[in-house]
């Protein structure tokens, strides 16, 4: 990616591919943002969820997958379209302003501040990791120096290497996890049908609420992922590729192209995040919730690792702590590289630095990944509940879905032009999308409070 993809060039302008085939070399984008969803929502939240409820709740789960991409498609069809970042778009929204920004702007921004919490949480998953490998240093130095390895990644610009990397190891982690799911029927944890059936009958026990509504807003793409996602689709280059808007047919074509390219990349991502989520939440369900064995504190990924151990030896235990690093280290660096460009975007918009000057915002992108992996640290020092944190975060990225969907209804019927209106399945689906995430945190925050 070079940084003028954030503005139109002519010389970035290329026709979009046209066959299925060569679709396939154009993803990208989706498989980035999914190395950020494995780690904190499968791998911690999913578990954790199966731990406490069981297979009651594995259709929240599943929902939670299939259903949000419908937002994530709309959102990215925009910024094709128009190739606005994501505050751009917020700042433009109808309402009220305070100083120079848009109100939704300052809300992204303090929820984003909150949400600090769960990132913590896994910087502080990480170290655990290696605590547990090498105790001789404690974790509180091993989240530290985390912090000052990810943040040299971002700062140096290792980021392709180290994404093809991480997702590399995600598929071979994910791979492990089937494997450890199918010899469970050789131990007293074996899942039958019937359980899996109970997981789909849409019951959400009150005692379950709580745990549910984080795991649905961190599993699957949450809010603030959709709207990273649109970073990586400019980035990639889809819009630039697309060119700055025209009447002329060969501008709708191009547009038209590579919206499907967007499309395939978001779909084929979400058929792989909502597998893996599948795997992980019914390992939880079957070992974690059978033994009464709740992942909590610095006892968390000792609890995690049960799961394979129980259904394929006390030597899988290794295996586990390699693929869990790996697998949290790469949703730690995919959540930093987008951070850094989220808040310099915010600040942009609130006029602290002008995100479209290359060298201010690669040096706003540089210093933020050193500051945010220092504060992730230190947060998670002192709280010292990486579940929780992780959890709470969750809930959350499930208010700023909230946002989402607001900004996501105003595109669609205020600002998407006229000769990319969909069909009426496609707004039927994204109806759905948006009334069954409404629905849920509606219901859930009943529950909490009843």
């Amino acid at each position: 990616m070079t940084a003028s993809h954030y503005s139109f060039q002519q010389e970035h302008v290329e026709n979009p591919p046209s066959t299925f085939l060569s679709r396939l070399k154009y993803l990208g984008p989706g498989f980035i943002l999914s190395a950020s969803i494995v780690g904190s929502g499968e791998l911690i939240a999913t578990t954790s969820l199966g731990a406490k409820a069981g297979f009651v709740t594995f259709w929240v789960i599943i929902v939670s997958c299939l259903i949000k991409v419908m937002l994530q498609i709309e959102f990215a069809k925009h910024t094709i379209l128009q190739g606005e970042t994501p505050m751009q778009v917020f700042n433009k929204m109808p309402g009220l302003r305070i100083r120079q920004a848009h109100w939704s702007v300052w809300c992204f921004f303090i929820l984003m501040i909150t949400k600090m919490l769960q990132l913590g949480g896994i910087i502080g998953g990480v170290a655990i990791i290696l605590n547990i490998a090498f105790p001789a240093i404690s974790v509180s130095i091993y989240a530290l120096v985390l912090a000052m390895v990810v943040s040299l990644m971002i700062f140096r610009g290792y980021y392709q290497f180290i994404e093809k990397f991480s997702l590399v190891m995600i598929g071979l982690f994910t791979l492990f996890t089937f494997v450890c799911l199918y010899f469970l029927k050789y131990t007293p944890y074996a899942i039958s049908i019937d359980q899996i059936w109970e997981g789909l009958q849409f019951k959400l026990p009150p005692a379950t609420v709580a745990i549910a509504i984080g795991a649905f807003g961190i599993t699957g793409v949450g809010g603030d992922e959709i709207i990273a996602y649109n970073y990586w689709c400019l980035e990639k280059g889809y819009a630039a590729k697309t060119g700055a808007r025209s009447d002329s047919d060969a501008w709708r074509q191009r547009a038209k192209g590579w919206i499907r390219v967007m499309q395939m990349d978001a779909l084929a991502a979400m058929v792989v995040y909502t597998l893996m989520t599948a795997a992980f939440y019914l390992l939880g369900a079957a070992v974690l919730h059978t033994t009464g064995d709740l992942p909590e504190g610095y006892e968390m990924v000792e609890s995690l690792s049960r799961m394979y151990t129980e259904s394929l030896g006390p030597g899988a235990r290794i295996f586990f702590m390699a693929g869990a690093f790996m697998v949290l280290f790469s949703t730690l660096f995919a959540a930093l590289a987008a951070w850094t460009r989220q808040f310099s975007d915010v600040f942009g918009q609130l006029g602290w630095i002008d995100f479209f000057n290359n060298d201010q915002r690669n040096k706003s992108i540089a210093i933020l990944s050193w500051v945010f992996p220092f504060l992730w640290a230190i947060i998670f020092i002192f709280i010292k509940l990486p579940v929780a944190m992780v959890l709470t975060g969750g809930i959350i990225t499930s208010v700023i879905l909230i946002l989402v969907i607001w900004v996501i209804i105003h595109l669609r019927y205020k600002r998407l032009l006229e000769q990319f209106k969909p069909r009426m399945i496609y707004d039927i689906l994204l109806w759905i999308s948006i009334i069954t995430t409404i629905a849920i945190a509606i219901y859930g925050i009943i529950q909490l409070f009843s």
